[in-house]
């Protein structure tokens, strides 16, 4: 098998060595790596017309051609995006060529759809689970608790379940999720946190799209933040886009990246009126194998858990003991034009539960501000996680903040 790849290897990059360049370009890497790869994009469109299936991209390292792994998007523009591997490679300035060539098969990650689930897969392994059925609570408890559109398992690479959902302390808990508690609507305070007072909730609505490939595959869902009224009515005052890209991990590695971004719309003429609140937003309900003894929190600020709930930060470490004698966790980063930036943070501390200290992490914008959403604009709130096997240390989760707040630049020279 391996004597099959080294050939079809050679083959690719004999073909790609003597095919038309269309153009070369470069990428600084002005910040330390870590050795986490750096996604990267350029406007196709201003570089070449010629169709998606023609084109291939290779690195230039000293007088090698190494074919490299690209998508190309369809919008307004077309956007080709590849990953910067940086794990054997220190140099600050990487260089590439576009090139006209059938471009080679690489393997792709997916969003498989089955009984009311989309399962995100790189190979056989799975990352990242989003439930857009509606799921109901266990026996005996009231159906109002029940909920669609949020993500669980959020899996390790190694497999371990990272979020939990219903838990018998929080009924209302599911994995990651992000509803809004304190809302003035229309004269009426609606809450969608706690779906158990039976005032709001969020739900699923549709799709509106999703994508497959070789970098990324994500889908694009239609999420509505729904009033329910006294009299059995109802009414949707919040439409959000949400928008869940999973970046496909190197093979064997012990992290990969994945983007949750949320735009919101007021679904009728009256404001969407947050009010603060220690608590709203995306919020992330650990595994139940975490407590006060075996996991541990820093953030970008040097808080640890002892300190950290009330603080601000651009990224916060949730990482601890897991199953099969392992450990790992993910560090959630903040993008510096969300509203409130560097954002609040809501922390559950080690005495909570009845002392138990379980894991309660959330990045709550108007913990301390009100956020007035006005009718006929658009608001985004952006997120990434890297999700991984091992250790996270200060230094790491700092290279991955930056090159999210601030992707690489890229200088195009065309042929």
């Amino acid at each position: 098998m391996l004597h099959k790849l080294f050939i079809i290897s050679f083959l690719m990059t004999s073909v790609i060595g003597s095919a038309q360049t269309i153009a070369s370009f470069e990428v600084k890497l002005t910040q330390a790596t870590n050795g986490l790869e750096i996604p990267a994009s350029i406007n196709l469109d201003e570089i070449t017309y010629i169709a998606d299936s023609s084109l291939s991209l290779v690195e230039i390292q000293g007088n090698k051609k190494i074919p490299v792994p690209f998508q190309v998007v369809q919008g307004e523009q077309r956007t080709l995006h590849w990953l910067i591997e940086t794990k054997n490679n220190t140099a600050s300035k990487r260089k590439y060529e576009l090139v006209k060539a059938v471009p080679g098969k690489f393997s792709e990650i997916v969003a498989d759809a089955y009984d009311g689930m989309l399962t995100f897969q790189s190979g056989k392994t799975n990352l990242l689970r989003y439930y857009f059925k509606t799921i109901y609570p266990p026996a005996g408890l009231d159906t109002a608790f029940r909920r669609s559109g949020f993500i669980h398992p959020l899996w390790t690479p190694h497999g371990q379940e990272l979020t939990r959902i219903q838990p018998p302390d929080h009924h209302h808990h599911y994995g990651l999720w992000n509803p809004w508690t304190h809302v003035l609507f229309e004269r009426d305070t609606i809450d969608f946190w706690n779906i158990g007072d039976k005032k709001g909730t969020v739900r699923f609505a549709r799709f509106i799209a999703e994508t497959n490939g070789s970098i990324y595959s994500e889908f694009k869902a239609l999420h509505e933040h729904v009033v329910l009224k006294k009299g059995g009515g109802e009414k949707v005052a919040l439409n959000e886009l949400q928008t869940v890209r999973v970046y496909k991990p190197e093979d064997n590695s012990d992290y990969y990246i994945v983007d949750i971004t949320s735009e919101l719309n007021c679904a009728t003429q009256s404001p969407f009126h947050i009010l603060a609140y220690r608590y709203a937003g995306l919020g992330w309900r650990a595994t139940e194998f975490w407590d006060k003894n075996n996991s541990e929190m820093l953030t970008s600020e040097g808080k640890t858990r002892d300190n950290t709930d009330g603080s601000k930060a651009r990224w916060c470490i949730v990482q601890g003991a897991l199953p099969g004698n392992d450990y790992g966790g993910a560090v959630m980063l903040s993008y510096p034009a969300n509203y409130n930036h560097p954002e609040p943070l809501r922390i559950w501390d080690k005495n909570a539960n009845n002392g138990r200290g379980d894991v309660f992490a959330n990045f709550a914008p108007t913990k301390d501000k009100d956020w007035i959403l006005e009718p006929g604009k658009t608001y985004v709130l952006k997120y990434r996680l890297v999700v991984f096997n091992g250790k996270f240390n200060a230094a790491k989760a700092e290279s991955a903040w930056q090159y999210f707040a601030a992707p690489p630049e890229v200088k195009v020279i065309k042929k």
